[in-house]
């Protein structure tokens, strides 16, 4: 049997990566980070619909507060204000201090306790929001370290399927391969209602007006 951990954080990207992941022939470990992050009650109950939806063999949902201890972010920090000019700073105040580089080392370690082949994440560099951690040259670099640092009978293979695709690519992969988008989680700030503000809806609408299509989840502010 082969085997696949998806970091899904019930959005659209890594949802579609889990949907690409199963239709290459893997079962999925799928496998959720709870940080302290603001929407994490609603991006939780995502990940679990998500998860039932395409027939995951496990799921894994792993405390990881001590993002929020280390804090300096947005997401975690409620004193810091997330953007919602649209302005693209350096660094956003969204990023959360390598955060993918703490999500793959954790599950890597759960890769290999599986017996997992891949790994796989839904990094967007062109389109994304200028994180230093979602680049595929840092994907590639850490999954070198990932295999130099487990057992010599261990291989991982991570697998960034949405990388160099925009938003609007991402909506149409996403409709074309059947992933569950009403069901997804994007916005940093609210759990009721998706602001439509923030960076990530704006990328999100953005994406959905582009590829011509309607996002069918609700906007506090597009009634």
């Amino acid at each position: 049997m082969k085997k696949a951990v998806c970091i899904m954080s019930g959005g659209m990207d890594s949802t579609l990566c889990a949907v690409l992941a199963k239709r290459a022939g893997y079962e999925i470990i799928a496998l959720h980070f709870d940080y302290g992050q603001r929407t994490m009650k609603r991006e939780k109950l995502a990940f679990e619909q998500i998860s039932e939806r395409i027939g995951a063999l496990k799921k894994v949902n792993l405390d990881a507060s001590f993002i929020a201890s280390i804090g300096g972010n947005a997401l975690t920090d409620e004193s810091l204000a997330i953007r919602k000019d649209g302005a693209k700073p350096d660094t956003p105040t969204t990023y959360v201090p390598f955060r993918n580089g703490i999500f793959i080392s954790i599950a890597a370690a759960l890769a290999e306790k599986e017996g997992a082949q891949a790994l796989y994440i839904g990094i967007v560099e062109e389109d994304g929001s200028g994180y230093p951690d979602c680049t595929a040259d840092f994907i590639g670099k850490i999954e070198s370290a990932v295999n130099a640092g487990t057992s010599k009978d261990f291989s991982l293979r991570i697998v960034t399927p949405l990388v160099n695709l925009s938003k609007a690519d991402i909506v149409r992969k996403s409709i074309e391969a059947g992933s569950p988008l009403e069901l997804t989680w994007s916005c940093y700030e609210r759990e009721d209602e998706a602001c439509g503000e923030c960076d990530s809806c704006r990328l999100r609408l953005r994406g959905f007006e582009l590829a011509g299509e309607k996002d069918r989840i609700k906007y506090v502010n597009l009634k």
